[in-house]
């Protein structure tokens, strides 16, 4: 990563909670293992599949609503610690997204900002919160709204990204609406047939370069460029063109000012339904198509599950640390890829230097991506 200059906007924090535990590294040790959070879940109603990857504490026992609170509040304040940022420095602003939440399974259901404010009023922040709700890009989404914040002034320093948490309404509504894999989660893979649920929280501290270079933080790495897009093609669907994903690829890059050629990695969103893969890789063809060095692409929701308006900060986090180690996980399931494209099948695989990108689906039409460089 080059020097820090007063408006880059600096990684100086990340925590997750995930279904492979909570530690960064620990966590991307699993990952780069071919280890997966994904199994036999209970439920109280039939569904196509029991798979689902849950997070143990607190259990899901407890409701969504409290746990889609702590998983948030205990992230968010491992974040800070690593930034060394207190919850209480009135410089800091909350930028959180979700799906839904608790909110379809909440016997009274209330706004779906509540949870928001109720997590930062709890661990004493000043300043009011953001809340985003765009489907499955929300993650994504909170730290492209942050990005934007510190890049106009409006806030030195912010805490942003997503948590989501498993609960009866969504696995029936996958269930019922045929995204739910009867099989397992085979990203790209030939024989793909669906996606299975996960749940998780991620979350990253974002800070202007001057504020960053003020405090002597150290750096995880920066976002450079943030894209996004709407196909507007309906409530599930995307555009099978794929022109709406390159969008918000080409707007990232054209906010980084790099090219295309900057390109090493993608974290590509990976849901694994047929549908949504296939727009996905109609998308980058129409990108990198001819390329003499393709980025290599690689997915993680066959080990952390599709945790909804979490994925995009989780998949954040993994391609900062694909950055600075130079090495991407493989796509678990992955035994037939789809062809054209760099897969790391098996075991871990190297990677160039250079931009890394993470591209986020949502249902509605949201594409998100962000660009990222890392720090070595």
């Amino acid at each position: 990563m080059t020097a820090v200059a007063d408006r880059d906007i600096v990684v100086t924090g990340m925590a997750w909670t995930t279904a492979l535990g909570t530690g960064v590294d620990a966590v991307w040790s699993a990952l780069l293992a071919g280890e997966t959070g994904i199994r036999p879940v209970a439920s109280g109603f039939p569904l196509r599949n029991t798979a689902a990857a849950a997070v143990g504490d607190p259990p899901l026992t407890d409701g969504p609503d409290r746990r889609q609170r702590v998983l948030t509040e205990r992230t968010v304040l491992r974040a800070l610690g690593d930034a060394g940022v207190e919850a209480s420095d009135p410089r800091v602003q909350a930028v959180l997204g979700t799906s839904y939440g608790s909110h379809l399974d909440t016997p009274a259901p209330s706004s779906l900002s509540r949870w928001c404010t109720e997590v930062t009023t709890g661990i004493g922040m000043v300043r009011a919160p953001l809340s985003i709700s765009t489907a499955c890009s929300a993650g994504a989404d909170a730290i492209l709204v942050a990005t934007e914040l510190i890049r106009d002034g409006v806030a030195d320093i912010c805490v942003c990204g997503g948590t989501d948490v498993l609960t009866p309404a969504k696995r029936l509504a996958h269930s019922a609406m045929g995204t739910m894999s009867p099989t397992s989660l085979r990203a790209f893979d030939e024989s793909h047939d669906g996606t299975l649920l996960g749940e998780g929280s991620a979350v990253l501290v974002l800070e202007s370069g001057r504020s960053a270079r003020a405090r002597g933080a150290r750096p995880h790495g920066k976002v450079i460029g943030v894209g996004s897009s709407n196909d507007a093609q309906g409530a599930t669907a995307p555009d099978p063109s794929g022109e709406s994903v390159a969008r918000a690829v080409r707007r990232a890059l054209a906010r980084s000012g790099r090219t295309l050629a900057d390109v090493g990695v993608i974290n590509a969103h990976g849901s694994g339904t047929p549908v949504n893969d296939t727009t996905e890789l109609t998308g980058y063809s129409r990108l990198f198509d001819g390329a003499a060095g393709p980025p290599t692409l690689f997915a993680t929701k066959g080990a952390f599950g599709h945790s909804l308006g979490a994925t995009g900060a989780i998949e954040a986090i993994t391609v900062l640390l694909a950055l600075r180690d130079n090495v991407v996980p493989p796509v678990l399931g992955l035994a037939k890829p789809r062809p054209g494209w760099p897969f790391p099948v098996g075991g871990p695989a190297p990677v160039r230097g250079g931009v890394g990108l993470s591209v986020t689906l949502g249902f509605g039409g949201f594409n998100t991506c962000l660009a990222l460089e890392g720090n070595r």
